[in-house]
């Protein structure tokens, strides 16, 4: 096998029709699962998009903070929509193929997302940061225009970088099986089904660790320097305003990160676990946040609140 890869003509490229997704082939009461992402696909697209209308139509909402809340709520519906979507279809069509093109596609825009996600956080972290720490200097460091600037410079980066960890694949060479060992077309797990050197590929998946660690420590480092400013503060009350207006991030921080690790984690000292409770893990990690994000907003968030239960009064059913 080996010397048949160092043989393979690297010119001659061979792209199959596409790949068979095979994760939750084996897996027991897979249509109760089915059912409840589609639950949670319905919940992420209503509640995200209800979110961005109401910041978009509010003036009042139309702040740096708000601006990255609504970012969020975009990313959120790109994510969910990568990867759930096909999965239904699976289920209902009992139809696992996924041609080539689309693969890369999903793959893109699932890694984009997922991706963007760890750094919208690490904006509304910039974001309570400058509040808390700086509340003189909002006006210059935290205007509307510098949040839309960091917000286009973190997409057009992750467009790009997106863009070319997925054109790579198309290098590969598929000569053997097509069968991809997930719930949808993973990086990884169809880099290692090529049949000719794929250390490109590998070294840009090890390298996008950064995009997942960069933001956390950021994230660490802002809530470091937003206690130490806070228990400065002399007033017991004002301390407590100022941590209450962390809590929905940190609450989603935790949604995010910790499931996402967790997993890693458990794959790196149990070598025994079960591939398909695995993907089924990871499938849950992704798809959560997405879903549980907007709704930590409207709940947790005065400004939203209000705003949704007026629109509520203002249209009372005839």
């Amino acid at each position: 096998m080996s010397s048949h890869k160092a043989d393979l003509n690297e010119s001659v490229i061979i792209h199959p029709p596409g790949f068979y997704i095979i994760g939750f082939l084996n897996f027991p009461n897979i249509s109760v699962y089915i059912i409840f992402l589609g639950g949670v696909y319905v919940v992420s697209v209503v509640f995200n998009i209800s979110l961005m209308c109401i910041i978009a139509f509010d003036q009042r909402l139309h702040s740096p903070k708000f601006l990255a809340v609504a970012n969020l709520a975009v990313i959120d519906v790109i994510l969910n929509t990568s990867t759930i979507p096909g999965m239904i279809k699976t289920f209902l069509l009992k139809d696992n193929f996924v041609p080539f093109n689309l693969c890369l596609a999903q793959m893109f825009f699932h890694y984009f997302a997922l991706t963007m996600e760890s750094y919208a956080l690490a904006i509304l972290a910039y974001d309570r940061l400058i509040a808390i720490c700086f509340p003189l200097r909002q006006c210059v460091f935290n205007t509307r225009p510098i949040m839309f600037g960091i917000v286009s410079v973190i997409w057009g980066y992750n467009l790009g970088l997106l863009g070319y960890s997925t054109i790579i694949m198309t290098r590969l060479s598929f000569c053997n099986s097509v069968r991809v060992f997930s719930y949808f077309c993973d990086y990884a797990p169809v880099f290692r089904l090529a049949c000719n050197d794929y250390t490109l590929q590998w070294s840009v998946a090890s390298l996008s660790i950064l995009n997942l660690m960069g933001p956390l420590t950021f994230i660490f480092l802002s809530y470091l320097s937003i206690l130490v400013t806070v228990f400065r503060m002399k007033s017991v009350g004002s301390r407590m305003k100022a941590l209450t207006t962390c809590i929905e991030h940190l609450i989603l921080v935790a949604v995010f990160y910790i499931p996402l690790f967790s997993i890693y984690l458990i794959g790196l000292f149990i070598k025994s676990i079960d591939p398909d409770q695995r993907v089924l893990s990871l499938s849950l990690a992704s798809c959560l946040p997405p879903c549980i994000n907007p709704i930590v907003y409207s709940l947790k968030t005065k400004e939203i609140r209000n705003r949704a239960l007026a629109l509520v009064r203002k249209n009372p059913n005839p």
